[in-house]
């Protein structure tokens, strides 16, 4: 509840906590892609499939802190005007959440099924997951400089821009390399989807980071 005596100051301060919150959630669930990938290489199904455990239960609890947010900012109210920009840059976090579950499962499903896939396409994956966390904890770092003012938040998402690119430039360079290869069709099918869920990640922390700029500026 948001006393008449609470100010706009003391509020924003309040809105960003509560969004830095959500997104240490978001990152721990990314933190898990690469150790994942890591046991997949390693043919670890039971590391696997414990991971992808985890994930799901992380993306739970993303959701409800994401739902958390929500009905916070509803209860401040009139005061905080940039109460929209707060609630933009949370739910576009989230669906990293949803991309690294999608991940994880199609990864469960390849072991599951003892489906090959050639060495160098798991280095290429391992990679990629790399990258796409590099890029997630760039975002981190923005939402950590939101305080300190505009021109600190828009370096800082530079420098998500640019992992991006990277993430962009492997995920092309192994989509190729998975369809100039000689693996099943099921198994190139999934793999696409996990390519393509990992630069999705990658692509909404660059989303993300144009909203905290946004954010930014009403701090």
């Amino acid at each position: 509840m948001v006393f008449p005596v609470e100010t706009e100051e003391r509020v924003k301060r309040r809105a960003l906590s509560i969004c830095q919150d959500h997104l240490r959630k978001v990152v721990e669930i990314t933190r898990k892609i690469p150790q994942l990938v890591d046991h997949f290489v390693q043919g670890d199904k039971t590391m696997v499939k414990q991971l992808h455990t985890e994930i799901r239960k992380g993306e739970e609890e993303v959701d409800i802190a994401r739902r958390s947010v929500a009905q916070e900012l509803a209860e401040i109210g009139a005061i905080l005007i940039s109460r929209e920009d707060f609630l933009r840059f949370t739910n576009l976090t989230s669906e990293i959440a949803d991309f690294c579950e999608g991940i994880a499962f199609r990864l469960v499903e390849i072991l599951e099924r003892s489906w090959k896939v050639p060495s160098d396409i798991k280095k290429g994956l391992a990679k990629l997951a790399d990258a796409m966390l590099e890029t997630i904890l760039k975002l981190r770092e923005t939402a950590m400089t939101l305080q300190y003012g505009s021109t600190k938040a828009s370096e800082k998402a530079r420098e998500v821009e640019v992992s991006e690119r990277t993430v962009d430039d492997l995920y092309r360079e192994l989509e190729v390399k998975i369809i100039n290869s000689h693996i099943e069709i099921p198994t190139l099918l999934l793999l696409r989807d996990v390519l393509k869920l990992m630069e999705d990640a990658a692509d909404k922390a660059e989303d993300a980071a144009d909203a905290a700029r946004i954010l930014a500026f009403a701090m």
